[in-house]
């Protein structure tokens, strides 16, 4: 024992909500391990993968308290002034505006925000940034320092505190014995950017359309025609585009849109995630705690995946920061942050998995359901407020 690395706290999984939380401990006078599988060239200079970020006035609030925010280019960042909701073939749309403020939200590539990130954690007195390693084994037993991890080049690591913050298929969170709740969809989401010759005035789409979903996203572009089109389909289908020529992709794709765009042309590379939602039977416990996706893993329908976990990261580092010294590993104070991230977590997700359930349901009960559902929900102010302060607060 007298060779293992000591650590107050030690971060496994150096995605945004690693390495949000770890920025969040900063000044806290703890010493932190990050431990992360990619090496480090690759968090300094994250590839584009596709995914465009809605981030929420909390979330953009946040990333300029960590001094995130300044390190992300402006011209990347494209307002988000409407959300509309369609429905099949149907013309009619649920829309929300924002209403007199100037936006509902942004939208940010998501390997901007994990270099910003990156960046802000560089330097950071007491970090030891360990890349390229992988955890083989971990758990947590008694003493001051009751988390123990093995990683996979013989180093043993010992910690007050262990947040797994990898991934909703989370290895750490496997070995500390916390069971999750699992659906895996059976889906597939492809997304990619493509020009169009529509402008798409800032406006965000979300179509349940028969056999398929289909968000479109708008892109920082000058003349507003650059969008990114994210399609959910059966796995083998998401394959099966992803095989085709840029050409023969972009007449698919119109055809599947239905002349909702024309003119596609694919901009950049594409790229396919298995879809899968989780959620943890426990969020923390004496010496552990889950954070980001390893905690809930949210469907991406609406959005609230990445806000979530940095909203959760911010509960953990609050609760953490506000413990007397020495007392970061205690169950009763880590069921604080187990408490209010469920009850911020919890109607999120079973609603986003009862709204995916709804519009995904083909019979013709539950078509007829979710057409009555959105002109009701129009008409409805108080519903349209609700939904509104989930998109902005």
């Amino acid at each position: 024992m007298s060779d293992d690395l000591m650590f107050d706290v030690v971060v496994v999984g150096a995605g945004p909500a690693g390495l949000a939380f770890t920025r969040s401990l900063a000044g806290a006078g703890l010493s932190v391990a990050l431990i992360e599988g990619q090496h480090e060239a690759a968090l300094r200079d994250p590839a584009f993968d596709g995914r465009e970020i809605a981030l929420t006035h909390h979330s953009m609030r946040l990333l300029k308290s960590l001094g995130v925010w300044d390190r992300i280019p402006a011209a990347e960042i494209s307002d988000l002034r409407e959300a509309r909701v369609l429905d099949g073939g149907s013309a009619f749309a649920l829309t929300f505006g924002a209403d007199g403020a100037d936006r509902l939200g942004v939208l940010i590539p998501n390997h901007l925000i994990r270099r910003a990130l990156f960046e802000t954690v560089q330097g950071q007195a007491g970090i030891a940034l360990m890349a390229g390693r992988r955890v083989t084994a971990c758990g947590v037993g008694e003493g001051e320092r009751r988390a123990w991890l093995d990683l996979d080049d013989g180093t043993t690591i010992r910690a007050r505190l262990l947040v797994a913050a990898d991934s909703r298929f989370s290895g750490v969170r496997d070995q500390l014995g916390v069971g999750v709740e699992m659906d895996r969809l059976g889906r597939s989401m492809m997304v990619c950017r493509m020009r169009h010759d529509q402008p798409h005035g800032h406006v965000a789409t979300e179509w349940f359309d028969h056999g398929q979903t289909v968000a479109l996203l708008p892109v920082a572009d000058a003349e507003e025609r650059v969008s990114s089109v994210v399609l959910t389909l059966a796995a083998p289908a998401i394959a099966g585009l992803m095989g085709l020529s840029p050409q023969a992709f972009a007449d698919e794709m119109e055809r599947r849109l239905k002349g909702r765009l024309t003119g596609l042309e694919l901009v950049g590379t594409r790229h396919a995630y298995p879809l899968a939602t989780t959620w943890s039977r426990r969020f923390a416990g004496e010496g552990f705690a889950l954070i980001g996706d390893a905690a809930v893993g949210m469907h991406p329908v609406t959005a609230h995946g990445f806000n979530l976990g940095l909203r959760g990261q911010e509960t953990l580092a609050k609760v953490i920061r506000s413990a007397k010294s020495g007392d970061i590993c205690s169950g009763r104070l880590l069921a604080r942050y187990e408490r209010e991230h469920r009850l911020a977590s919890w109607p999120l997700y079973r609603g986003t998995n009862a709204l995916v359930r709804l519009f995904t349901d083909e019979t013709p009960p539950a078509r007829l359901a979710r057409g009555a559902a959105l002109r009701a929900g129009q008409a409805t102010a108080p519903f349209k407020a609700v939904v509104k302060r989930m998109l902005t607060a």
